[in-house]
């Protein structure tokens, strides 16, 4: 098993960051480079370089961060295979998930206060990205598990779909262009508000318009922003049509809030993937929680 200053220095190592390690782990700062400078003197070798408010790893850093990763993924074979042998073995797991902005903030809420009563021995983080930077992340080995929008594919990453969900253009209830009929065409003379580049909600409208042989730089798009909720709150005031998951805006569209405007001839429907590190598919915890969230959303269809 890997003892906890080894757990930290993985996780400073993944970050290059003790104080991103320490917010991750639940932990002072100070504890953080206490357990660090324990292993240091332990190898009686430095495994960080300090660089002002940032660190880089030491060649024995890199090393060492190999050779820890291979043995976590060793960990959770045995963890595995302890938990076919016996049910009562129930050891204390971090989980460290990484989910794309519609299913960090209206997917996975409902259903993780579920699986965390039904796993209480489990501690799981989840980071809200755009998909690129999540996929980045699992590459990184920042996180173990990955929920994207469809983006183009890697081949040392597994791809399990997940659920679908359409793209839809939407605008304030208040804008003239909720009582008009448009073409994909007519989007030459209706500005725009969409998400910012490395979205997976942008991806699927840039797809959806080449069809149509339409490049978004050719488009009047009158901002780009960060997130799916600042855009929300962006065209509730303004005359912008924007471009939203229909699972982000469920409640805005009962309300009245905002309206759905039809695009004649556009469709934009995406594919959520769960993602791995090939080779990590049956790792535990997180081939349960795979499974128990395919199993929730399959019953809803």
């Amino acid at each position: 098993m890997l003892s906890y200053k080894h757990e930290i220095f993985l996780e400073v190592a993944r970050l290059l960051s003790f104080t991103k390690a320490s917010q991750n782990l639940f932990v002072s700062q100070s504890a953080v480079s206490k357990h660090v400078k324990a292993l240091e003197e332990e190898y009686k070798i430095g495994l960080f370089e300090r660089l002002g408010n940032s660190v880089k790893l030491t060649p024995a850093g890199r090393l060492l961060y190999q050779k820890l990763l291979l043995a976590k993924q060793l960990q959770h074979e045995l963890h595995q295979e302890f938990t076919a042998l016996s049910a009562d073995y129930s050891p204390r797991l971090r989980m460290m998930i990484g989910a794309s902005t519609t299913i960090s903030l209206y997917v996975l809420p409902p259903v993780l206060s579920a699986y965390l009563n039904k796993h209480p021995n489990i501690q799981l983080t989840l980071k809200n990205r755009n998909s690129e930077n999540i996929l980045k992340a699992l590459l990184d080995h920042e996180i173990d598990l990955g929920i994207i929008e469809g983006i183009n594919k890697v081949s040392n990453v597994t791809y399990t779909p997940f659920l679908t969900d359409d793209v839809i253009a939407v605008c304030s209830a208040k804008n003239p262009l909720n009582t008009q009929n448009l073409t994909v065409h007519d989007l030459h003379n209706v500005p725009l508000a969409v998400r910012e580049v490395g979205s997976g909600t942008l991806a699927v409208l840039e797809e959806a318009l080449a069809e149509h042989h339409l490049k978004l730089p050719d488009l009047p798009v009158k901002v780009r922003l960060g997130g799916t909720e600042a855009l929300k709150n962006f065209v509730r005031v303004d005359t912008c049509l924007a471009f939203l998951p229909r699972q982000a805006v469920v409640k805005e569209l009962e309300s009245g809030e905002l309206l759905e405007v039809p695009i004649q001839g556009l469709s934009m429907r995406r594919q959520f993937n769960f993602i791995q590190r090939r080779g990590t598919e049956n790792n535990l915890p997180y081939k349960d929680f795979v499974q128990f969230m395919k199993r929730h959303y399959s019953k809803r269809e």
